[in-house]
This record gives structure tokens, sequence and C-alpha cells, in this order.
């Protein structure tokens, strides 16, 4: 039996607004089908997905095994020619023994000790924005956005002076993950990543004469077996390490503290905790079922490696799989009553930083700035209320980067 076929609408505002109605009802249709506009095979279903990401039959990147003229693919695309030698040049991209090699470099500079030193700097960093907030603001703008741009500009030891530019340039960058974009964004994008490795290569000259403590020193000196990043490894992973921390953490707080003014009794909950020293276990498992419950980055996607039948359907290799991280994540077959928002739900195994080899690195970043971040809005402002409840909030972006474009909220 052919698998169904689907086109979904991810141009369109409507879906990307709230796509889990759909998604329930493909789900509930059906495990797999293929979009015959996007020339992909979608997963809806939670052991699909997380199967598939530990199944080494996919990967992230499939150049590594076949040339293009041998998957039929054209050449590639000259406008973009510094996009694509970045994006086949990071760990996220890269399979084993590149991305084995990558990782235990990188691993040796972003350590969990490193990251959770950052709790004292990030509080800090979030009490003075809280104090410059009025009677009225911009959630995304005037707070998600800052932190982590900050956080990760000082992780690197980018200076003060040099990091204005850097959540343009993500915002530029990430727009080509999504399947469909406009010339203009090509052009947006290369100018982006020449410009953002000209300052980091710059900085990496600098940090091997004169080293610092911060993490482009660690990365320069990084060293096993004697093996070192290359100034191109190391320029890229930085990149790598902005796009994916930056976007992940403010999708990820300002969609669940939309939910969290949605549900008036949830946010009390948090309120009536949020003075305890010892709260902050709580909000970090609240932000793991907030990265459930509004999933900020919705659709990855695997190459297939090898020939293979998927669902009833043959395969071959070059064929891309969209994995549905938010269909999977509201999956009933393993989240009781999956569309109610439950801080508390333990186990959360949701499908939001990965699984298996490309298990997201930041992870424990991410989760830091969530916690820190939710905890300090709602001791500072326990009666913040939606400026207009019944307005539809409105999204930048698309569907695989699902982000809000502005969240306007009152203190209450």
């Amino acid at each position: 039996m052919p698998m169904p076929e689907f086109t979904l609408p991810l141009g369109d505002p409507a879906f990307v607004r709230d796509p889990y109605p759909l998604l329930a009802r493909l789900r509930g249709e059906t495990a797999a089908f293929r979009d015959p506009a996007l020339g992909r095979v979608f997963l809806t279903r939670y052991e699909d997905i997380a199967a598939l990401l530990r199944d080494r039959r996919f990967g992230r990147s499939v150049l590594h095994r076949y040339t293009r003229d041998e998957l039929g693919w054209p050449p590639p695309d000259p406008r973009q020619a510094n996009f694509d030698a970045f994006n086949g040049n990071h760990l996220l991209d890269s399979e084993p023994p590149k991305h084995t090699r990558l990782r235990s470099l990188v691993g040796l500079a972003f350590t969990p000790r490193r990251v959770e030193g950052l709790s004292g700097r990030i509080e800090a960093i979030l009490a003075a924005q809280l104090a410059g907030l009025g009677d009225g603001f911009d959630l995304v703008t005037d707070y998600a956005e800052p932190l982590p741009v900050t956080v990760i500009a000082e992780l690197l030891g980018v200076p003060p002076e040099e990091r204005a530019m850097l959540r343009p340039w993500s915002a530029a960058i990430v727009r080509l993950y999504e399947p469909t974009y406009t010339p203009q964004e090509q052009d947006e994008a290369e100018r982006a990543v020449l410009d953002f490795s000209a300052l980091l290569r710059d900085l990496a000259r600098r940090r091997r004469s004169e080293p610092q403590d911060d993490l482009i020193t660690a990365l320069v000196q990084a060293e096993q077996e004697g093996d070192r990043l290359s100034e191109r490894e190391l320029i890229d992973t930085c990149i790598l390490l902005l796009n994916a921390g930056h976007e992940a953490s403010v999708n990820g707080l300002t969609a669940g503290v939309l939910a969290l003014l949605r549900e008036r009794e949830q946010w009390k909950r948090l309120v009536e905790a949020a003075p305890r020293e010892d709260s902050l276990p709580l909000f970090r498992t609240a932000v793991e079922e907030l990265l459930r419950f509004d999933t900020p980055l919705p659709l990855f996607e695997r190459y297939v490696l090898d020939d293979l039948t998927l669902h009833g359907e043959e395969l071959h290799p070059g064929e891309k799989i969209g994995l549905l991280y938010a269909s999977g994540n509201r999956d009933p077959r393993r989240f009781g009553d999956p569309d109610r928002l439950m801080l508390t739900r333990d186990p959360n195994p949701h499908l939001t930083f990965g699984l298996g080899t490309h298990y997201c690195l930041g992870a424990p970043l991410a989760r830091l700035e969530l916690a820190l971040s939710l905890r300090a809005l709602v001791r500072t402002f326990p009666g913040l209320r939606l400026e207009d409840p019944g307005a539809d909030p409105e999204y930048v972006g698309g569907f695989v980067i699902r982000g809000l474009r502005r969240l306007e909220v009152v203190p209450g």
C-alpha cells in the first residue's frame, strides 16, 4: 500500500500559529506521509521519530557517503557557497567519524562545569534587564532576546562593542534552514556568514597570542591525542553555538510564557513557589514541560543513507525525512493527556533536544537559561498578563525556526 500524500501548509500563518490540531489529525491517521510539494517523507509519531534519531541508516549529512552526481543532485548554488561551506563543516551537520572528532574536541571546552558556573552571571544579567522594564513591554525583544546573546557572547569572549550584529547575523543564517526561502534571504545569509566569520577569525588569532578565560581560548587550546580544531572548524563551531543556543532559548521562553499566561492556574503555581530558595528544581521541571508542550524547533530533518523500506515505502540515499518533533511531543501513545500543560510532568522524555548521536550539545546551557529566566520573571512580575488576551500572536520566520515576533505583556 503506497504511503499517503499530504502537503503541509508550512507557509500558512494560521498553521504556524497553531499547528497542533492538524498535526493531531495527521498523527491519528498515519505514522508517515509523503509531501509531494516539499519532496519529503514526514514522520508524525514519537516512537518512529525516536527510533529514526538513533538509526545509523539516516544522517544529518549524506555527502560524506555519496557525491552529488551519484545522488542525481544539481551542482551547488553559488549564491550560498559560504553558507553551504559553514553548514557542511560544523558538528550539527556532520556524521562520524568527523562528528565524533568535532564533538569530542568541543566537549573539552564546553563542559558542564563551565555551564553551571554561569548561573551567577545569568542572574545578574536578568536582574539588570528586569530593572529596566516599565509598565508594559515586549517579552521577546525586551527580555527573551538579550540574555542568550549576551551569555553566549560572554562565554565565547566576544567584546561588548562587537556584539551588536550577533542577533541579526543569527536570524539571517537560520532562515536558510526553512524548506523554502527567497533570493534576498540567501544573500543576507551569505553576508552574515562572511561577516560573522571575519569577527571570529580575528578573535581566534588574538586569543592564540593573548589567551583569556573564555570559550574561544578554550577551543583554540582544545587538543586530544595531538588533534586540534582547524581555524575554519573553530569559527563554524562558534557560529553554530550562537545560532542554536539563541533560537532555542528565545523561542522556548516566549512560547512557554505565552502558554502559562493562558493557563493562569499553572502560572500561579510558579508564583507561589518562586520566592523560595529551593524553587529552581520546580522551574527546571516546568521548563521541560514547556519545551514539550509548544516545541520551539518543531521540525528537524535527516537524509536517507542506505536503500531501505520505511512504512512500506522504498527510500533511497539522498532522500529527506522530516521529523515532526512538535507532533511527537504531543503523541498520546507516549504522553498522558498530551494537550494539557502539566508543569510537574515526570518523566518527560520530549524530543526537543533530539536523541542519539546528535543530541544537542548546548542543552544544559539552554535549560539553565530558561529556568533562571522564567524564575526571575515570575519573581519580579507575579501579576504578569497579556496586554491583549484575545489577540492572535504573530510568528516570525517559518515552521523550522518557529518564534513569536512580539509578545506584549503588562506587569498586572
